[in-house]
């Protein structure tokens, strides 16, 4: 499946990438119906190959899928983590958008990084897959090839509305779910619950809880901490929290959180999932938020932490700063006889307080 960010921007590299797995590489192409019809529709001899879904379709959409290739930015990302409700192919995503965080490979060399996700391009260590042929033949293990794939968490979230028995929508987000007061003037009153048990009252701007690939989204914007995307965990992160206190904090992967609007809050909320859906929460209404049991397979470019810190250099310059000048010989002399010196006003033996005049 291929897919772009709207727009005919990025039509010739897009129809670049469809014609190499098509045509050279005899490939069926998934793509997504408005593409379709711009693209293809009276063409079907000129692209055999290519094919579209219906709505309906969109439920099984991992059982003919064998990988997701995203042209654009971190955005075309959320919106293929949006596609797929349940299970998901891997992902390989080309920077060819404005920040890209979680772009990392480059355009100028698709042919081979698709050709390493088609054959295998990386021979992988025997703790990551174990060949058949190494196996039956007690052999070193580690002679299959493939590519690195970092597993990105999602969060499951159920929206309740008060008084009902079943939740009246459940969403995937790959990077934050945000609850916030909207227009209102008034501060949220939210109730935030673990397993049932009252933790805290929410009093501020709004509150979100990121998964560790949303860390360095909106959640970074509000104070909370980066997180690398292997690390399993939640980030609950206020949005400007009227109390000095409130700090930003994480959560294991297993806690089961529920944030409530109370019966007596002064105003209603507004929660928005990955930036969509974005939607009411009356007094009473609730969301539950978990661990989702599928997450989003990305492709690394290099392995599972250099990609994340070579993102952090690029997009956030993290830890960017003028190089200190080294000292001179003289310079370095003078500062170690300084500090071969005694103190001046240390503390003396007969317990004075070692002032000097």
């Amino acid at each position: 499946m291929v897919i772009k960010k709207l727009g005919d921007e990025l039509l010739a590299p897009f129809l670049e990438v469809v014609e190499f797995l098509g045509k050279e590489h005899k490939l069926r192409v998934v793509v997504e119906p408005h593409v379709y019809e711009q693209q293809v529709a009276g063409r079907q001899e000129e692209y055999p190959f290519i094919y579209t879904y219906t709505q309906a379709d969109r439920e099984r959409l991992a059982e003919y899928v064998d990988f997701v290739v995203c042209l654009g930015g971190d955005g075309v990302i959320l919106h293929t983590s949006y596609l797929f409700k349940a299970s998901m192919p891997p992902v390989i995503a080309f920077n060819m958008g404005s920040m890209g965080f979680l772009t990392n490979h480059d355009f100028s060399n698709f042919k081979q990084d698709l050709l390493d996700v088609i054959y295998g391009g990386t021979k992988l260590d025997s703790c990551t897959l174990l060949s058949l042929d190494s196996v039956n033949s007690m052999d070193e293990p580690g002679n299959s090839l493939g590519v690195m794939v970092t597993l990105r968490m999602r969060l499951s979230c159920e929206v309740w509305r008060k008084g009902s028995r079943q939740p009246e929508q459940v969403v995937e987000v790959l990077n934050e779910m945000v609850i916030d007061r909207g227009s209102s003037a008034f501060l949220t009153n939210i109730e935030c619950y673990e397993k049932g048990r009252f933790i805290s009252r929410v009093q501020a701007d709004g509150i979100m809880l990121a998964t560790p690939t949303g860390s360095t989204a909106y959640s970074v914007a509000a104070g909370g901490s980066m997180v690398h995307p292997n690390v399993p965990a939640i980030l609950l992160t206020p949005v400007c929290p009227h109390s000095l206190s409130f700090r930003p904090i994480i959560l294991p992967d297993y806690a089961e959180l529920e944030l409530r609007i109370p019966d007596n809050a002064r105003c209603t909320a507004w929660v928005c999932f990955d930036g969509r859906s974005r939607q009411e929460l009356g007094r009473g209404d609730s969301v539950k938020v978990r661990m989702s049991e599928n997450p989003v397979p990305t492709i690394n470019r290099t392995d599972l932490t250099g990609d994340w810190f070579d993102s952090l250099e690029r997009c956030f310059r993290w830890s960017d700063r003028t190089m200190q000048k080294p000292l001179s010989a003289e310079q370095l002399q003078a500062a170690e006889a300084a500090g071969a010196k005694p103190a001046i006003g240390g503390g003396g033996s007969g317990g004075g307080n070692g002032s000097a005049v």
